[in-house]
């Protein structure tokens, strides 16, 4: 496991949910931020300790599959997080004016891109 001060640990925990919640990083890699940044370990060993499969790990880091809350919370509750209801918008009173719900970015993935090829536009 990989040593860090308790400041250094809540540092990245507060970045990791920042990101998480502005819509910067998706939940898949918010876990592996998790899983590397602040433990350290491989999948296996990961994996272990939350009792799933590396295969299921993978797909979540991968933002790949359906995982359930549980699933998320056992992840998560060893780091002081867990899956709540939030907001989907940067600012409260966004949705008041219109705007769009943030998005978390995933990798490699042009959004706009992908919504004009749906809408023919």
């Amino acid at each position: 496991m990989k040593i860090l001060s308790l400041e250094e640990r809540q540092n990245l925990l507060d970045d990791i949910k920042a990101r998480s919640m502005a819509g910067q990083e998706s939940l898949g890699t918010s876990i592996r931020r998790i899983r590397l940044e602040i433990t350290g370990l491989d999948q296996a060993s990961f994996a272990k300790i939350c009792k799933m499969t590396v295969k299921t790990l993978s797909s979540l880091e991968n933002d790949k599959g359906n995982p359930t809350v549980n699933t998320l919370n056992s992840i998560l509750r060893p780091f002081g997080m867990g899956m709540t209801l939030g907001s989907i918008y940067r600012d409260e009173n966004d949705h008041k004016l219109g705007k769009e719900p943030a998005t978390p970015q995933k990798r490699g993935a042009n959004l706009k891109r992908l919504a004009s090829k749906k809408t023919g536009a």
